[in-house]
């Protein structure tokens, strides 16, 4: 059977998702603390999108196909459904800055990665010494300067739509750089730290990153707001496009389209998109 684990992690100590040898990786731990719950060789998951070195997540979402004989022996004597009981001793099983917050049987067709309608991120900025809390440094970014949020939600503007991110990813043999940002804004939140808002069907390596580094050069006062759908349309790296720290960023949440479409949502991802 097909399981669906929604999960959350500090990315400040790992290595980013993907298991890599001798390196600390949220996917290694998880997959580490499974094959020891379910007691198999093995376990290997595949995850919603893969986040970078330092990234965090409230709302990755990862699939497992595991035997239902395993998965009702790895119950014990739990009086709790099979897969409830999997995400107890998971938590018992994985480091503090990982924890499991779901276990459930998935839908017919669900796959965590391809059945996804989009993604959502936030990206958290200290600009103001109000907004500066020591207790969050981890996964907020402080800036040294006040941003002009208005600028850079009149900047993003132009971003928004299917277009090819080319400017803001780190290309990769075969893979391509056209997405649909579905939206992106900026508001306070109320302890005054500037927080982005960024959702898109999928998003490329660095993409947030970089889009984030271009908004808050606008935002300065350092380029003009057309500046974002310059770089865009350019479709190219543009040195003057920081790619911001990695540990303002969290991946907060995973929307899928109801049971019934989800298999006919996964075969259209997987079709490599061309313009």
């Amino acid at each position: 059977m097909r399981l669906r684990i929604d999960l959350a992690y500090d990315g400040g100590d790992f290595h980013g998702w993907a298991t890599q040898p001798d390196l600390r990786t949220v996917q290694g731990e998880l997959e580490t603390a499974l094959a020891t719950a379910l007691r198999m060789p093995e376990a290997k998951v595949v995850c919603a999108g893969r986040t970078d070195t330092g990234v965090h997540a409230r709302g990755q979402v990862v699939h497992l196909d595991v035997p239902e004989a395993d998965l009702a022996a790895s119950a014990g004597r739990s009086t709790a459904p099979a897969p409830v009981a999997l995400g107890h001793r998971l938590n018992g099983l994985l480091p503090a800055d990982v924890r499991v917050r779901r276990v459930t049987e998935a839908p017919p067709g669900f796959d965590a990665r391809f059945s996804a309608i989009w993604r959502r991120y936030a990206y958290r900025i200290a600009d103001l010494p109000r907004a500066v809390d020591p207790l969050r440094r981890r996964h907020v970014l402080t800036w040294p300067r006040p941003l002009d949020l208005e600028a850079m939600d009149t900047a993003a503007v132009d971003l928004v739509g299917e277009h090819d991110f080319a400017a803001f990813c780190k290309r990769r043999e075969g893979a391509t750089t056209i997405r649909h940002l579905l939206d992106l804004s900026w508001t306070r939140d109320d302890t005054g730290v500037a927080v982005a808002t960024v959702r898109a069907d999928a998003f490329c390596h660095h993409m947030v990153r970089s889009l984030m580094g271009c908004l808050v050069t606008i935002g300065e006062g350092r380029r003009p707001a057309s500046w974002a759908g310059d770089v865009l349309r350019a479709e190219e790296r543009d040195p003057a496009v920081p790619v911001l720290p990695a540990h303002g960023l969290t991946l907060e949440e995973v929307g899928y389209p109801p049971d019934d479409e989800l298999a006919a949502r996964a075969e259209v991802a997987r079709r490599v998109r061309v313009r």
